[in-house]
Order: structure tokens, then sequence, then C-alpha cells
């Protein structure tokens, strides 16, 4: 099992676009393979970052996840809306193994 770590730093004023944004990806992930565990939009503390989290069984089932996504028109489309709202600025992408008991 490999866990995607995403870090976003995005703009504050545009909270709402970033939440709609990632209404779309949680539902698309888990239609291309995943299991989304939602995005974590900021609360208290700085006003600027969020985060992701989504699983997959292995990287090579994130990998093919990918090749769909790059192919898939509803993806597409949330990219388009991430460029026209310029919603979030920056973003840092790590691969996480999970240690259970």
């Amino acid at each position: 099992m490999v866990t995607c770590y995403l870090k976003y730093v995005i703009d504050p004023y545009k909270l709402n676009e970033f939440e709609e944004y990632g209404k779309m990806w949680i539902r698309l992930v888990n239609k291309l393979g995943g299991t989304h565990q939602g995005y974590f939009l900021p609360h208290e503390g700085a006003n600027n970052i969020a985060f992701a989290l989504f699983t997959f069984p292995s990287l090579a089932a994130y990998e093919e996840y990918r090749v769909k996504m790059a192919l898939d028109a509803e993806c597409q489309e949330a990219y388009k809306f991430v460029e026209e709202t310029k919603c979030i600025l920056s973003y840092e992408r790590s691969f996480m193994r999970p240690i259970f008991e």
C-alpha cells in the first residue's frame, strides 16, 4: 500500500474554489481505483496551507491511475478549473507507506 500525501499552498481568498476542486478529485481518485482520505483545509493557523491524502494498493497501481487520469475528460476539466481559478499556488507530492500493528 502507498499513500500519496499532497501539501498545497493555496490562495486564501479562493478557498471556496479550492474546496470545489477537492470535491472533484475525491470522486475522481475513487473512480480511477484509489481510495481518497479527503482534503484538509485551513482552520486555525496558516490560512494558505491545505493537505490531501489518497491511497493505492501499490506504486504500480498509482502509476496506472496516472495513465488513466491523463486520458479522462473529467480529470482534464479539474486541471482546467485550477488553471482558470488559480486557487493553487504550488504543491508538494510525497509517497508514504503505512505501518500497522
